[in-house]
């Protein structure tokens, strides 16, 4: 179903944005991913409202179809939220300093405390949204 897989494509792409700031961090691919992750960043919003919209849907068929809820739309729900926090509560939860290092430098202390947290349910929705598109509906 299509539904399906804009919910797996929400978790992979929404993950790796909540994700960015740990992702930074890999050698070798670290700095491309964060000019990537920089220039999706003002599309996080779209992302995350596709992530409600196909988790909501997917909760309210097996709420009422069943048979039970399942992690790929908790997951969804979590990245959707994650994603769209800014703009409910208007408090920031991204790093306000650039999260691409230069090379050589000592990278900013900014994957710690919530961000580090937000870090590891990207990575999170990345294997369930990979999870999702190898799981027959």
């Amino acid at each position: 179903m299509l539904m399906a897989l804009l919910l797996d494509l929400a978790n992979i792409v929404g993950g790796f944005l909540l994700a960015a700031g740990l992702l930074v961090r890999v050698p070798r691919v670290g700095p491309t991913l964060g000019r990537l992750s920089e220039r999706a960043g003002p599309a996080r919003w779209i992302v995350g409202v596709l992530a409600l919209v196909a988790a909501g849907f997917w909760i309210i068929v097996h709420a009422f179809s069943g048979p039970h809820l399942f992690h790929f739309e908790v997951v969804g729900l979590g990245v959707g939220i994650a994603l769209l926090w800014d703009r409910l509560v208007g408090r920031s939860t991204t790093p306000r300093e650039p999260i691409t290092p230069s090379y050589g430098a000592t990278v900013t202390d900014t994957t710690t405390g919530l961000h580090l947290l937000l870090a590891v349910f990207g990575l999170i929705a990345i294997a369930v949204g990979v999870q999702g598109l190898f799981t027959p509906n």
